[in-house]
């Protein structure tokens, strides 16, 4: 793709843009260690929500995206719409309770809920399993991602992107460690803005180029005709739900998907219970009333409101390469290869200063909040306990660099970014039911988490190395998911059941501090006078499905409307309103003004 002189000046000016927000930011975020992770937990929900959708809106996204539909149609996207009900599990169960518990890190949760050396153990264990290894998996991706639109749009094999890929990368790594985590949240938006624009575009003049959206359906119902010849089956590269007699997604696969896999999983900007960078946007939050906000708005964002541009680029992308090798290999480089043939040569510069600005926005979180495991939860809770809080964030700084450049290394051992996506969520099986009772059972203990982390991670590598399954295949990835959660899930429970509960003089002050549920902290709560019980299970429940429904409606409701089908389109969002109605009632009968202390 030839880039002209204007392209570079706007590229170049993206950059100076983003390096002036690191420089602008520095004093406000260098004062402490909660200042430079967490923004002194002032930040409002509209900023801190919009830079979870930024974060989870990396460079690999569109491309991994442009793969599921080429792959497995449409409904290919279950994968990760599924995750719409871990997400609002989030917004109504949790968020209020992590802001509550007042930690840095959501690994530091463990040394208040749990009690001596296995708390200690489990604190330092899964800041280095989350911060290191599993944070470089999800960067590796995100950098192979950008590699391969590197090497695509300026022309160039893998080493030279490779460079070009770490020079960016530098240029991030400075913004974060000169800023922390209010030059990323301020970065985000901007990036976030410009990135959305982009794909829209994009999005508007592929499908003109394929002769408009009647052009577009004609040549998908061409591929349905070709894929459908002689195997008996009728589904459409069209619909949102899957043919549940396919080879791509049997009924199994999509059973898993909707049934186990949302909360079963630990995967990251999902997490079962909240977690990871999700969490730390709650704690840099003004109040509860804000993170309830900003993790709604985050869900409504990224499942319903900005799929559509990405999945309409991939449809168009089957239609022009359908016999075309290359992209029977690789489906995931046909987002950038509709790019350099229908985007005009004015919107270049501006659509390569996007995918930047999708890199940018995920790494520097990355970043960040794997800086933050290794600091706050290793480095400084184990190694150095009382240096001054310039001295800890001058080693975040260093963290942060050193992640950087392990990163980069990563990259070169992985192929497919969809691939990699199951692989972690096959890796985190089991595991996600835990991290929800934790906050509602009190008799949960360290150990319960140390032996669900342990025994999934064991029985999952066991099942793909030693039994041969595949996370890439749509019955073992079903069997794989299915069998790990059932053997982690009895592990931890027999573990829980034969191990002591903590004692009260921990389990007092976390339910004094946090308040969950009373009616599985009975034994305790009876105990906490103080303390009213809170018994608002009901009501989340039923914002819990309000939720649900609402973004499923408004994802769907916008995609029938691009396909024609406007007044079904035009019902499906009125059902999205009378569920958002209902949830805006429900929240403003809880009382505002009680969350906003």
């Amino acid at each position: 793709m030839q880039l002209t002189l204007l392209d570079w000046i706007i590229i170049f000016a993206y950059f100076a843009f983003n390096l002036a927000i690191g420089f602008y930011y520095r004093k406000k975020a260098t004062g402490s260690v909660s200042d430079y992770f967490i923004s002194g937990r002032n930040v409002s929900w509209w900023l801190a929500g919009t830079s979870m959708v930024a974060t989870t809106f990396a460079a690999d996204t569109p491309l991994a995206v442009t793969g599921l539909v080429a792959r497995n149609g449409i409904a290919g996207n279950w994968i990760w719409w599924s995750m719409v009900f871990s997400g609002m599990l989030t917004v109504f169960f949790y968020a209020k309770l992590w802001r509550r518990s007042g930690v840095l890190t959501d690994v530091e949760f463990a040394e208040i809920r749990y009690s001596g050396k296995p708390a200690a153990f489990l604190r330092g264990f899964r800041a280095l399993y989350l911060g290191f290894p599993i944070n470089l998996i999800i960067m590796g991706w995100v950098n192979l991602a950008m590699i391969k639109i590197l090497t695509l749009t300026l022309g160039i094999d893998k080493l030279p992107a490779t460079g070009v890929l770490i020079g960016i990368m530098i240029l991030t790594a400075s913004i974060s460690t000169l800023s922390g985590l209010w030059g990323v949240l301020v970065m985000d938006l901007f990036q976030f803005v410009l990135k959305m624009g982009m794909v829209i575009a994009l999005a508007v003049f592929a499908v003109e180029a394929v002769g408009g959206m009647s052009g577009l359906k004609a040549g998908l119902m061409h591929i349905d005709q070709v894929r459908n010849a002689g195997t008996g089956s009728t589904g459409s590269v069209m619909s949102f739900t899957p043919d549940l007699n396919s080879v791509w997604m049997p009924m199994i696969t999509f059973f898993v998907y909707i049934a186990v896999n949302w909360w079963a999983t630990w995967y990251p900007g999902a997490e079962p219970g909240g977690g990871g960078y999700v969490a730390q946007r709650i704690f840099s939050a003004k109040n509860e009333k804000h993170s309830i906000l900003a993790t709604l708005w985050f869900n409504i964002a990224h499942y319903a409101l900005r799929p559509w541009p990405w999945i309409l680029v991939a449809l168009v992308a089957m239609v022009r390469f359908q016999n075309d090798p290359a992209f029977a290999h690789d489906p995931e480089s046909g987002y950038i290869r509709i790019m350099m043939l229908d985007l005009p040569v004015s919107l270049r510069g501006l659509m390569v200063a996007a995918f930047a600005a999708a890199y940018m926005s995920t790494i520097g979180t990355q970043l960040n909040w794997g800086a933050s495991l290794l600091v706050n939860d290793v480095y400084r809770r184990f190694l150095k306990k009382s240096e001054t809080e310039k001295h800890y964030v001058s080693a975040s700084q260093v963290a942060t660099i050193v992640l950087m450049i392990c990163s980069a290394v990563v990259s070169f051992y992985m192929e497919s970014i969809a691939q990699a996506w199951k692989f972690l969520m096959a890796l985190g099986a089991g595991t996600g039911m835990v991290y929800i009772l934790r906050w509602f059972w009190w008799r949960i203990n360290a150990w319960s988490e140390v032996s669900a982390m342990l025994s999934a991670f064991v029985i999952s590598l066991t099942l793909e190395f030693g039994f041969g399954m595949s996370s890439d295949n749509a019955f073992d990835f079903a069997h794989l998911v299915l069998i790990t959660t059932a053997v982690t899930s009895a592990v931890w429970l027999i573990v829980t059941f034969l191990t002591k509960p903590e004692p009260d003089e921990i389990l007092m002050p976390f339910y004094r501090k946090v308040r969950p549920s009373a009616r599985m902290w009975g034994p305790i709560a009876a105990k906490v006078k103080d303390v009213v019980p809170q018994k608002d299970d009901l009501l989340n429940l039923s914002n819990w499905a309000f939720g649900c429904l609402m973004i499923y409606m408004t994802l769907f409701g916008f995609g029938k409307i691009i396909f024609g089908e406007t007044l079904l389109g035009l019902g499906f969002l009125a059902i999205a309103v009378i569920c958002f109605a209902a949830i805006y009632r429900s929240l403003s009968k809880m009382g505002w003004e009680s969350l906003a202390g």
